[in-house]
């Protein structure tokens, strides 16, 4: 008995074919010409695209199948969206500004001529302060007012003290 199986005779498999003469890598020059024609920038980095869609949970995609997006607004729409937007950033600035800056309208209407609508302006600013004190909303403009006062009032060593007119 021997350890070694019996050697194959057959050509084909033999260990280094000879017959086989055809490649399977065509020469360049011939494939250049079967190129089709490509849409590839040449100017585009690879590392630019996206390497895979982001994952979507199960519920957002069942809401945009049920709910699909609206097409885009026209110029109108456009329009009509600014005009909302622009109006409410001025609702909001107004509504900060009396809250927290109530005081400026009282002294506005102290300044004006005298007459039924400032004495009015007057009398309900009056009010409207003593209210927004009472919530403590006016706090931060009196930190800020005593802190410039606080500066302005400041002096190095060995100057003179300012003199302070009527606040």
């Amino acid at each position: 008995m021997t350890d070694r199986p019996e050697e194959p005779h057959d050509p084909a498999i033999a260990p280094f074919p000879g017959g086989n003469t055809v490649s399977p890598f065509p020469p360049l020059e011939e494939q250049a010409s079967a190129d089709p024609p490509s849409d590839w920038i040449a100017g585009a980095d690879a590392h630019d695209l996206p390497v895979a869609e982001p994952a979507v949970h199960p519920v957002v995609a069942l809401g945009r199948f049920a709910f699909p997006p609206a097409p885009p607004p026209d110029e109108e729409g456009v329009a009509a969206r600014d005009r909302r937007w622009t109006s409410r950033a001025i609702m909001i600035a107004t509504v900060f500004l009396l809250v927290f800056n109530a005081a400026s309208i009282q002294n506005w209407s102290r300044q004006q001529a005298p007459g039924w609508i400032t004495a009015t302006v007057q009398q309900l600013s009056d009010v409207w302060v003593a209210q927004i004190t009472q919530l403590g909303a006016d706090q931060p403009r009196q930190a800020v007012r005593d802190g410039y006062q606080a500066l302005r009032d400041a002096r190095f060593p060995g100057q003179p003290a300012a003199e302070t007119g009527g606040d």
